[in-house]
């Protein structure tokens, strides 16, 4: 039965994600804070945050889930064609506060961002932690797309990306694809669909899928080298 729970301290234990309501899709709980232990848990479980900067705090796992897996994200051949004539330059968490900051910012046609100062100082805290990183994409010195996520295992919890230059944000899910399958990532978690995951090739799965697939992924071995700061050479 499906039920929305309230975390009254720091302590209170998430629900089980099927417990979470069908509407709205995926909201399982409300309240509790953005610990780094938190948020850990709550991605462990294939559980997110999202909450505009006025309301409470919100945590999701929507039925069905959009993912992507590694080796499966559509590169068209126009995309292929742009992205070769770009003199753009890839990294690995070289500047995982630009990205984020950049992600907070408004999007055309709308007027606030889920991003709020509170998110942007726990998931900072979570990239100190070595656990939250960034995929950047530069023309000479200058951040013009980017993408930060979460690891777990041999899961990458895709949480936002954002683009200065036509197709940069895609050009950041190539890097991060070549990224992840040269380190054994199995899957890449993208939380709920829209029209730009579908461009690039996401698929819906059910909760329940999800939740088996991310419980024999998210303890797997992955080396310590993935998430050095380093430079991706991307092969189109």
């Amino acid at each position: 039965m499906s039920t929305l729970s309230y975390l009254e301290h720091q302590h209170s234990p998430f629900p089980a994600p099927e417990l979470a309501l069908s509407e709205p899709n995926g909201l399982l709980a409300v309240g509790g804070d953005l610990s780094s232990e938190r948020l850990l848990s709550a991605y462990y479980h294939g559980i997110f945050p999202w909450f505009n900067q006025d309301d409470p705090i919100l945590w999701w796992s929507p039925d069905p889930r959009a993912v992507f897996v590694p080796g499966d994200i559509h590169c068209s051949a126009s995309l292929r064609k742009y992205l070769s004539k770009q003199p753009w330059r890839f990294t690995v968490n070289h500047a995982f506060s630009q990205v984020i900051q950049a992600c907070a910012a408004p999007r055309q046609k709308q007027a606030d961002t889920w991003i709020s100062p509170n998110i942007i100082e726990a998931y900072e805290q979570l990239h100190q932690l070595g656990r939250a990183h960034s995929i950047e994409v530069w023309h000479d010195q200058q951040l013009v797309g980017g993408l930060y996520g979460i690891d777990l295992g041999q899961a990458f919890c895709g949480e936002s990306m954002f683009h200065f230059a036509t197709n940069a944000s895609k050009a950041a899910m190539m890097a991060l694809q070549q990224h992840l399958i040269g380190f054994n990532y199995q899957l890449i978690d993208a939380q709920v669909m829209n029209p730009h995951l579908v461009s690039l090739g996401a698929k819906n799965i059910s909760r329940h899928q999800f939740l088996t697939r991310l419980s024999e992924l998210r303890q797997a071995p992955t080396s310590s080298d993935c998430w050095r700061p380093q430079e991706i050479l991307l092969e189109l």
